[in-house]
């Protein structure tokens, strides 16, 4: 073959090479996932690093468990991203490709198929930087009834009761939601969760506060107060099953801040984005409180949000 032939191919095959591994790059990033068949009353998180190098790397939000998992057999083949995971149900295996700036995705295996798509997660510019007033309170549950409070996907059949002033799940409810959306917020209530049982409160329907029968146990990312699987608090403040405590929670864009039963446990720490509650994948948008009632038996009570507003937003 002539020389300027051989080059030519040469030049060519090199920017199809180039042109391929541009296109595998754009996998990189952390993607929120919302699902379109299967499971959807759920959103899911993924996040790659390091494609187009040996470090390549995966972290998780979705079946199996909902906790932030780490991806061990992540790979690409033809352009498609792939990795699974497997436990006593069987093995899931996810395939997703990339087109025209979002994911194309499905997961095969137990529970499946669920098909998904994924979008960028957004840089959220709002932060907690000491700028941002109160509005006025409004108070999310009045102590009589579910008025403002729905089940996902349901308004009927939730298992939650109201008896004095108190809103009540035996275990096995569903997960109520607020009918408004908030954005950036001060929430305090109090609560009251029995021995060995756990609930969470989500937040714009993406992030979970824990709670948790924990009283003693040591700190991690699962404890009562903890931002759930992403957040270990500072200390485990929490009183014994059967009592009443109370938690602030403040939000600011990402910015996450808690405090329990008067003590700071989460000062200002970036959430990174959605947790094992999330229902609603789209971060940038306002997003309901929802409260998680089939993880054993918990009642809420004093429920009140404040609104956080920038004066130059005025």
């Amino acid at each position: 073959m002539p020389r300027f032939r051989l080059l030519t191919a040469s030049l060519s095959l090199f920017a199809c090479s180039l042109a391929a591994h541009a296109a595998d790059v754009d996998f990189n990033g952390r993607w929120d996932l919302q699902i379109l068949k299967g499971v959807t009353d759920k959103a899911w998180w993924l996040e790659v690093s390091g494609v187009g190098t040996p470090e390549m790397k995966g972290k998780f939000i979705g079946f199996p468990g909902g906790d932030l998992n780490e991806i061990r057999d992540l790979k690409i083949q033809d352009h498609e991203l792939m990795f699974s995971f497997e436990n006593k149900a069987g093995k899931r295996e996810y395939f997703v490709k990339y087109a025209g700036g979002h994911l194309d995705g499905l997961m095969t295996g137990p529970g499946g198929p669920v098909v998904f798509a994924g979008y960028r997660a957004p840089n959220i510019r709002d932060h907690d930087d000491g700028t941002w007033l109160s509005a006025t309170p409004i108070t999310l549950f009045n102590g009589k009834n579910l008025d403002g409070w729905s089940g996902y996907g349901s308004a009927t059949d939730l298992g939650w009761t109201v008896e004095d002033g108190q809103l009540k799940s035996t275990g096995h409810a569903k997960n109520l939601i607020t009918t408004g959306k908030y954005w950036n917020f001060i929430l305090r209530l109090e609560y009251n969760v029995a021995e060995k049982s756990n609930s969470g409160i989500g937040l714009r329907g993406r992030y979970e506060v824990q709670i948790q029968d924990d009283y003693g146990k040591p700190v991690e990312s699962h404890i009562n107060g903890a931002l759930y699987s992403r957040i270990k608090p500072l200390l485990n403040a929490s009183k014994k099953a059967g009592e009443w405590q109370t938690v602030e929670i403040r939000i600011v864009g990402r910015d996450v801040s808690v405090t329990l039963n008067g003590k700071p446990i989460i000062v200002k720490q970036k959430v990174e984005g959605l947790t094992a509650i999330a229902f609603d994948p789209f971060e940038a948008l306002p997003g309901s409180l929802e409260l998680q009632g089939d993880h054993g038996p918990v009642a809420f009570r004093n429920i009140i949000l404040t609104p956080l507003y920038h004066p130059q937003a005025q």
